[in-house]
């Protein structure tokens, strides 16, 4: 990828894999794609259900005749492209490639009856870093194929020889039970994961939205972030974005 861009300290903690150290992050790829630790809930690949019994009775009564006629809506889902990824190096001081960063759209499927997507992130350390502090973590997130909101957020940790697995289903209300393999997390409604929240600001329209503010768990605490536009967008740095398909010129975008 020839793409580059430098994203501060912010967004690291967006991802949700900083290691306490100020990196400046530019997008390679030369990384391969690491093993997958965890597997896809069962039944994510699966259709979603059709509609209940009685629908299509019911949509032969005279009630619904015009409704018949009107084309179903289209997918309101992000158009994020399944397959998709991003790869980034870290530099910190004066020591390059110290670690690697790679985002990954993993698919699209059925999770607790609702189209999802599949997001991942892999980070590992490299060269000198990697000698003082081994790291090896993957972080997954099934968010709501149309807001992002997330539904569950797992991350892997594999530090120092060190793992830790964490599954946390999100619940706005406490009242939905976790399963065996899960923890509940409560959350506020409209609760993103770093990875959801990430692709969420890849996909707004900056030039008619100023600001973006939502409430975000990494797996630990639960954060208010607001994300706003400092610059003026200039269509002319397409190159500056880390998203071919994007129809929007790359602005300065600051979050706290």
């Amino acid at each position: 990828m020839t793409h580059k861009v430098t994203i501060g300290i912010t967004v690291l903690a967006v991802v949700g894999c900083a290691a306490g150290a100020f990196f400046l992050i530019r997008a390679t790829g030369e990384h391969p794609v690491p093993d997958v630790i965890a597997s896809e809930p069962p039944g994510f690949r699966e259709a979603l259900p059709a509609n209940k019994p009685g629908t299509d009775a019911a949509a032969r009564s005279p009630s619904h005749a015009k409704s018949k006629k009107t084309p179903p809506p289209a997918d309101a889902g992000l158009p994020l492209r399944a397959g998709e990824v991003l790869d980034y190096t870290a530099n910190v001081s004066k020591l390059n490639n110290v670690a690697n960063l790679r985002l990954r759209v993993a698919g699209r499927g059925n999770f607790l009856g609702k189209s999802t997507w599949h997001l991942q992130a892999f980070a590992h350390t490299e060269n000198a870093l990697r000698m003082v502090f081994e790291l090896d973590d993957q972080f997954d997130s099934y968010s709501d194929a149309v807001t992002m909101t997330s539904l569950q957020y797992e991350m892997h940790l594999n530090e120092r020889g060190q793992k830790v697995d964490s599954v946390q289903r999100m619940t706005a209300s406490g009242n939905e039970p976790a399963p065996a393999d899960a923890t509940a997390a409560r959350v506020l409604p409209g609760t993103r994961d770093p990875l959801g929240m990430m692709q969420y600001l890849r996909n707004v329209d900056w030039a008619k939205t100023p600001e973006v503010r939502s409430p975000v768990y990494d797996g630990h605490k639960l954060y208010d972030v607001r994300a706003r536009r400092v610059g003026t967008p200039a269509r002319s740095r397409r190159e500056t974005i880390p998203r071919q398909r994007s129809p929007f010129g790359f602005s300065t975008m600051a979050s706290r």
